[in-house]
């Protein structure tokens, strides 16, 4: 898709693509996984997930997904990242909707040791991303109570590939959850974003250019410290080095902005960042030109004391007919046409 804007005061064609990240709150399919805590979301489980609402829970994640980014492309993401995905199956009835159906999704995923067994996964349009390598990192932390047992979640997932003949590195996050408390977990989510870390400092030792896009439900707002401290990226994208990182959801989250709420405060788990050679001002390859939150009016509450919340797909032990707990993010790539 094409589109003009002004950039130095000239008008010009630019090519735009949206890359997107999604977490779709405990997609699920109706079938019961003997090795994962999956009892709930069947049919004679607690939430008495039936066929019906699994396939009334897919359309709704695909007319989602198939919008972000509409606005300006006009078509849907180049590249989601996705995580709370059960299985393969669960992402090929999800591209096999009929708003996703023709943009001929390809699927990355690799069954995680998460104990519920969810995963996080990558999703890319075959006419213009073509993957050339891909890897599940797993990520290996330890009980704060009992450090000889260890916790299961879920892996880094990093696919490389040629956007439109660009090579660009992406890496899909699910950090481990604020499960008893956010400073008793702290520390989890930081050995996550220090492998998070030491995937891309392996990325730039061969490439030290690379385009890199760390993208995922991390856990923790822009300012916690796993990313602050870790990923150590920059809230402005002026005079950036070589091989440093720009978070643009640090302004949003600074502005009071958020992808999911609890007890009457906004976090922006879910982040998009980007390494310095998005950043640059030359517009003959693909580069970052703005992010965004995706809260379009219909996936909120509209009413009660979780008016504007996210629409939630599960609540009160029943399905609710909403979407997700999570909004999507989203950044656009552009270059000069």
């Amino acid at each position: 898709m094409t589109f003009s804007i002004t950039i130095a005061q000239k008008k010009k064609e630019y090519k735009v693509n949206t890359i997107a990240f999604y977490n779709v709150e405990n997609l699920f399919d109706t079938e019961n996984d003997p090795i994962t805590f999956d009892d709930d979301r069947t049919p004679d489980g607690k939430d008495h997930w039936t066929e019906e609402i699994y396939q009334a829970k897919l359309k709704n994640m695909a007319k989602v997904i198939s919008e972000i980014g509409k606005d300006i492309t006009g078509t849907s993401p180049a590249i989601i990242g996705v995580c709370e995905t059960e299985n393969r199956k669960v992402l090929e009835d999800l591209v096999n909707q009929e708003p996703l159906l023709l943009k001929d999704y390809g699927i990355i995923q690799f069954d995680s040791p998460d104990r519920r067994g969810i995963d996080v996964a990558f999703l890319y349009q075959k006419r213009l991303f073509t993957p050339t390598n891909y890897k599940a990192h797993e990520l290996i932390i330890y009980d704060n109570v009992d450090p000889t047992k260890r916790i299961f979640t879920r892996d880094q997932l990093v696919v490389s590939g040629m956007l439109d003949g660009e090579k660009m590195h992406f890496i899909v996050n699910h950090w481990p959850s604020r499960s008893g408390g956010e400073a008793r977990s702290r520390q989890k989510r930081i050995s996550a974003a220090k492998l998070n870390k030491h995937i891309m400092d392996s990325i730039f030792v061969e490439e030290p250019y690379a385009k890199i896009i760390t993208m995922g439900d991390l856990n923790d707002d822009p300012t916690s410290p796993s990313v602050r401290d870790v990923l150590q990226p920059k809230g402005d994208k002026e005079d950036m080095k070589m091989k440093e990182l720009y978070n643009p959801m640090y302004k949003m989250f600074k502005d009071g902005l958020g992808t999911l709420a609890y007890r009457d405060g906004w976090n922006l788990f879910d982040q998009m960042i980007v390494s310095t050679e998005f950043t640059k001002d030359d517009y003959s390859s693909y580069r970052f030109y703005k992010a965004g939150i995706y809260n379009k009016s219909y996936l909120a509450n509209t009413k009660g004391q979780y008016k504007g919340y996210p629409y939630r797909s599960f609540g009160n032990g029943a399905f609710t007919g909403g979407y997700s707990d999570h909004f999507p993010v989203f950044v656009y790539l552009i270059k000069e046409k």
